[in-house]
């Protein structure tokens, strides 16, 4: 991975999955600053000796590549002084949701290379996926960058369209809430019929855990194989999904995510 000087506008749970992350590669932390104005969150950066700063126009000065980590809300806010700063020779990786290069090319006019990341949350734990989206001027050296930068936390697929980013929000950056929901409901379920809390709970998560492996470790075969191969005709499994089938599970889970993309779309026009 190339070694540029970083800066994090912000220092929340994502910046501080990434930046910890990169620290774990071998990335060095005096490389790395992070500007933000919460001394706690600074803390935990300094202790792990990357810099820090509460003034972002200082902050950005000599870095190479700027990392907007701040809530969509914030970044107008948060542009609005950094847009007197030269950012041509910058790259400039946003994390916002919702945030089109438009608009990012309107609140910082000097950047000229813009990407967009979105991240998810299992990233705090190293096993994150992120799509990214460039424009076409952006060199191919930069968007390894920025892909080398997502991968000290999981993993990253590009996307062609902007608007795909929207499809990346419902199908990563949203979805282990899915995931999560369905686990507090059979967990939910299990102690209503008695067992306790604890083996609820591991029943839950090292299946979840193992089904995911099994997905992950065999791309080749379909997600609906996988499914079948575990679903004896007339047996217990079948017993569960045909429950699954008559509360029609697909079309919800259709309309969630149509959901997901048509808020994500109204989001984008709001900031």
């Amino acid at each position: 991975m190339q070694q540029k000087l970083i800066t994090f506008i912000g220092g929340g749970n994502m910046a501080q999955a990434i930046v910890f992350g990169l620290l774990k590669q071998g990335y060095p932390a005096q490389k790395i600053t992070v500007s933000d104005p919460n001394t706690d969150k600074l803390a935990l950066f300094a202790e792990r000796q990357v810099n820090i700063s509460q003034d972002n126009v200082q902050a950005v000065q000599n870095a190479e590549v700027v990392v907007l980590a701040v809530k969509p809300q914030a970044l107008v806010e948060v542009c609005q002084p950094l847009s007197a700063v030269d950012f041509s020779e910058k790259l400039v990786i946003s994390i916002a949701a919702a945030i089109s290069v438009q608009k990012l090319t309107a609140l910082l006019p000097s950047a000229r290379h813009i990407i967009r990341v979105m991240p998810n949350t299992p990233a705090l734990v190293s096993e994150g996926m992120a799509g990214l989206f460039a424009e076409h001027n952006v060199p191919a050296d930069l968007k390894a960058f920025a892909q080398d930068l997502m991968s000290a936390v999981g993993q990253s697929c590009w996307v062609d369209q902007e608007d795909e980013m929207h499809l990346i929000t419902a199908g990563s950056g949203s979805s282990p809430a899915y995931f999560f929901l369905f686990m507090e409901a059979m967990e939910n379920a299990l102690k209503a019929l008695n067992l306790d809390a604890h083996t609820a709970r591991m029943l839950v998560q090292q299946s979840a855990l193992g089904a995911a492996k099994m997905v992950q470790q065999q791309p080749d075969v379909a997600i609906s194989t996988l499914r079948e191969n575990v679903t004896s005709k007339g047996g217990t499994t079948a017993a569960a999904l045909n429950v699954f089938q008559q509360q029609q599970l697909s079309q919800t889970v259709q309309q969630a995510i149509e959901a997901c993309v048509q808020r994500s779309q109204e989001m984008e026009k709001l900031f």
